[in-house]
Formats: C-alpha cells, sequence, structure tokens
C-alpha cells in the first residue's frame, strides 16, 4: 500500500513499546513454532547476525521495527528496533495480500467458492457486463484481470488512491474500465486483491477479518490484529492488516510447512503449493522478484556461488514474509519505510546476509 492519509490512523492501531518492555504475558506465541530460542550453533552464525543487527541499529532512517528468523520450526533469533517488541502490532500493507489469498484457498477448500475458474460475477452481485464478467478468480490472483489499474500509475482509474478516495469502494471498483484481456497482462494492481477479498466476504456472509479471524488466526493463536475497514462495510483485503513479527513468521511457518499448524492441517497443500508456484514472470517488470503465484513471489537469490529459492509476501515500506524452503526458513521483517525504496532495498539486503549467515 502506497502512503495515503491512512497512515495515520494506522500508526493509532500501532502499539509503540519500548524494545524490551514488554510483559513476557503480552509477548505473542502463536502456534506452529517453539519460541524457546535455539542454543544449536550449528542453526545460524550468530556473530555474524549480532554484526547484522548493530549495523541496522545505526542505521539513519529509524523505521526498521523487528525481524524474526525461525529455523526447522523454532526460533533462533528475533531483534526490533525503534520503539518495537515483540508485542507490536504493525501494519504490514500489501503483504496482506498473500494473506487474503491463502484465505480464498480457504472458503475454496470449504466449497463457499467453487474454484479458481469461476467468473467474479459469480460472487460479485451488480457486477456491469462490459466484460468484467469475464474475469476470473485466478486472473485476480495472478494480477492478470485486465482493468485499468496500476498502482504505479496514478492516471488509472484504478489506482488505490482512487479507492482510498471513496465513498463506496464496491461501486467505485464496478466503474473501472478494462484495458486488456484477462488472464493476458501481470499490473499490480491493489484492486485485484480487494475484489478477491470482497468475494470471500459475499461467499462467507462475513467481513474478511472475522472470516480470517475463525479460520486463520484463531488456529494459528493470533488473537490481536487491526484490519482496515472501509466504506460500504469492506475490509481491506489488499493491505493494511496490523500484526506482530512473530505473528508473520507463525503464518510463513505455516505456509513453509505446506499449511499445517502443529500438525493439524488448516490451508490444503494444493492451495500452498500453487499459491507459491512461478505461474507468472514478472522479473521485466518486478526488480525484487522473478515469479508471482496467488499473490506470492518467488526469486532465486545470489547467496555465495548458489542460486536460493525464496518464496514472500511484499509490503510497501519493506514488510516480508521470507519463505526458504532449501534452508527450513523463515524470515519476517517489520518496517515503516512507506513510501521509500529503500525500505525494499534493505530488506533484501537483510535477507541475504541472514542467508549468508546460515550454516
Amino acid at each position: 500500500m502506497k502512503t495515503t492519509w491512512w497512515v495515520g490512523l494506522a500508526l493509532l492501531c500501532t502499539v509503540a513499546v519500548p524494545h524490551g518492555a514488554a510483559q513476557d504475558a503480552d509477548v505473542p506465541h502463536p502456534r506452529g513454532v517453539r519460541w524457546a530460542k535455539v542454543t544449536d550453533a550449528a542453526a545460524v552464525d550468530g556473530q555474524r547476525l549480532e554484526a547484522l543487527y548493530a549495523g541496522l541499529e545505526k542505521d539513519e532512517h529509524r523505521d526498521l521495527k523487528g525481524i524474526v528468523i525461525l529455523r526447522n520450526g523454532q526460533l533462533v533469533s528475533e531483534r526490533y528496533f525503534n520503539g518495537d517488541s515483540a508485542a507490536s502490532l504493525h501494519d504490514i500493507r500489501s503483504a496482506t495480500k498473500s494473506i487474503t489469498s491463502l484465505l480464498m484457498g480457504m472458503a475454496i477448500d470449504k466449497r463457499l467458492v467453487h474454484g479458481v475458474g469461476d467468473s467474479i460475477a459469480q460472487y460479485l452481485p451488480g457486477l456491469p457486463k462490459d466484460g468484467k464478467e469475464k474475469i476470473t478468480i485466478q486472473d485476480l490472483l495472478n494480477m492478470r484481470s485486465g482493468l485499468d489499474a496500476d498502482d504505479d500509475d496514478p492516471a488509472t482509474a484504478g489506482n488505490e488512491d482512487r479507492l482510498d478516495e471513496s465513498q463506496d469502494w464496491m461501486k467505485t471498483v464496478y466503474a473501472v474500465p478494462s484495458r486488456g484481456r484477462p488472464g493476458e497482462l501481470y499490473l499490480y494492481c491493489s484492486l485485484n486483491a480487494f475484489l478477491t477479498g470482497a468475494i470471500v466476504e459475499n461467499a462467507s456472509g462475513m467481513s474478511l477479518d472475522t472470516f480470517a479471524q475463525a479460520n486463520l488466526f484463531r488456529p494459528l493463536g493470533i488473537s490481536r490484529y487491526e484490519w482496515r475497514h472501509v466504506p460500504v462495510n469492506r475490509t481491506t483485503g489488499q493491505g493494511n492488516l496490523s500484526i506482530t513479527a512473530r505473528d508473520a513468521a507463525a503464518i510463513g511457518e505455516m505456509v513453509r510447512k505446506g499449511g499445517r499448524v502443529d500438525g493439524k492441517r488448516i490451508v490444503a497443500q494444493s492451495w500452498i503449493t500453487r499459491s507459491i508456484a512461478s505461474q507468472v514472470a514478472i522479473g521485466k517488470s518486478d526488480p525484487y522478484a522473478d515469479a508471482y503465484g496467488y499473490m506470492w513471489y518467488t526469486r532465486a537469490e545470489p547467496v555465495g556461488d548458489q542460486r536460493v529459492e525464496v518464496h514472500f509476501a511484499s509490503g510497501n515500506g519493506g514488510n516480508k514474509i521470507y519463505i526458504v524452503p532449501s534452508r527450513h526458513m523463515v524470515v519476517a521483517i517489520t518496517s515503516s519505510a512507506y513510501g521509500h525504496g529503500y525500505g525494499q532495498r534493505r530488506s533484501q539486503e537483510i535477507l541475504l546476509k541472514v542467508l549468508a549467515a546460515t550454516r
């Protein structure tokens, strides 16, 4: 998500706790992760991590918030910066899209939605029959809806800033014209994720955050969160979910485990597989990713003389949930560098240094 008037409201929803100030009872321990820090030196090079953290403490921007590193489902390191702690809620911006994708998979698994090949018109009453009925749910998930919506181009009718200004988001989205045929051109836009969330809401009869609470957050033991609501009675499936860095890491660990939490399946393995698959090549338009799946990215990162495949959720400012299957690793990063390109670069640099510290 871009920097908008919502930043101020999001800050009001953030729990600003000084480093180390949270009481143990306040620190979240979401399920699926062993939160007692591992002492096995083989897991990661602690000296390299401390050197990384020491450098980040001196970062002039003062807007990095948290880093949580898991390996084999166990905490190996975490560090918080600039007033945040393990208890702090943080707006992960567009990394929320990847979570909305998981919720769509759950809706399909529960047979509330038939499948990704369905026309979106089946779940969006009143959708204009002007070509939008040809858009499928998969087109939304792959960012190939064909709608005139580009988050990087404020002149497009479906630019996310226009949504932020709307007093009726569904009405505004319905009025966005098409610019191409569905299923052809990848064009990143928040509108697609908003519609994905709206379909889950309509099919389930619940707000998206209520559906998430019942089916994703509660099984993961996530009890504290904030998720923006907009006119009229909609949840922002494209962003503005505030959770802790530990919560983000636990979601990443669930995905790494193929949709299971403590041995219990909560998301279908097939959905996880398709979500992180390299379905659409995007390397020519995105300097940080090679491919896109169901609102999850993939990139082969250079580490030494190797290329390490990484799947990730990504949000404005450098908010990330990195999943590294070959290293049995998850790295969650929270950052408030909203609207600044250095936030994305910094998070990628952190990931590369963490991977270099893995033995």
